[in-house]
């Protein structure tokens, strides 16, 4: 699988620019990719001023998002403020190229900022099945938390969306490698660059890891669009090989 990870700053609370700017990005993609992947709340920036930005089902944005996954005849992924039901979430879309969508409502809100007061967490860990891939959508704050990220499921590819600032950005790096070796799975992380409103700095590291903790591209601190190629083979006879997950724990989450 081909995927292009996108990392950007982002225009606070400017859904027009934001949009504006990814499409460009986008649209400067020459090779054939499968996926391509934003970073948490792309069109806002982390926000907790939902009432201002939220988005419906039906908004603009994801429309956006599916005109662009149509154009490109590719699937794209990352994150919207979403308002259904009075209520807020964090929401994580993956558009199919035929414009079909899937959701994951973030677990894990980051309570430090009052996501918890603002959003509405989600239930129910999500594996889309995209190219006969197994990928599990997580959202930034969820990769502290290891147990709601296991690979219960045998998916293929685990991928973050996030807003993770630079005061922190050594969590990143090495959560982000634990996921991967812990789940013999590949790990996509993207994250955004520049100040937010709140003067925090994020400085990206968006970043790729194999299944043994093996960087396929390094933590990345400039804008850019870069783009991987992943093998599923490869992760498939070494999971033989090593048959480290049939080993693993049982256990439940309660929510």
């Amino acid at each position: 699988m081909k995927i292009a990870l996108i990392q950007s700053d982002l225009y606070w609370e400017d859904v027009s620019k934001n949009r504006n700017a990814f499409e460009s990005k986008i649209n400067q993609i020459d090779s054939e990719v499968n996926l391509i992947v934003l970073p948490e709340m792309f069109s806002t920036g982390f926000t907790m001023n939902a009432l201002a930005v939220a988005e419906t089902m039906q908004g603009e944005t994801i429309l956006w998002m599916q005109t662009m996954a149509k154009q490109k005849n590719c699937a794209i992924t990352g994150s919207l403020v979403i308002t259904e039901n009075e209520q807020f979430y964090n929401r994580m879309f993956f558009v199919f190229p035929s414009g079909e969508i899937q959701y994951y409502n973030k677990r894990h809100l980051f309570t430090l900022a009052g996501e918890d007061k603002t959003y509405t967490a989600g239930t129910e860990k999500v594996i889309v099945d995209y190219l006969g891939w197994k990928i599990c959508l997580q959202v930034c704050y969820d990769l502290r938390f290891p147990v709601f990220a296991r690979n219960v499921e045998n998916y293929d590819l685990l991928i973050y969306v996030a807003n993770w600032p630079k005061v922190r950005t050594n969590a990143w790096d090495i959560l982000l490698k634990a996921r991967a070796v812990e789940n013999l799975s590949y790990v996509v992380g993207v994250n955004r660059i520049g100040f937010d409103a709140n003067n925090y700095e994020h400085i990206g590291h968006s970043q790729v890891v194999d299944f043994l903790g093996n960087y396929i591209l390094e933590p990345q601190e400039t804008e850019g669009v870069f783009v991987v190629e992943l093998d599923k083979n490869v992760m498939v006879e070494t999971r033989k090989k090593l048959d480290f997950l049939s080993d693993k724990d049982t256990f439940e989450i309660k929510i």
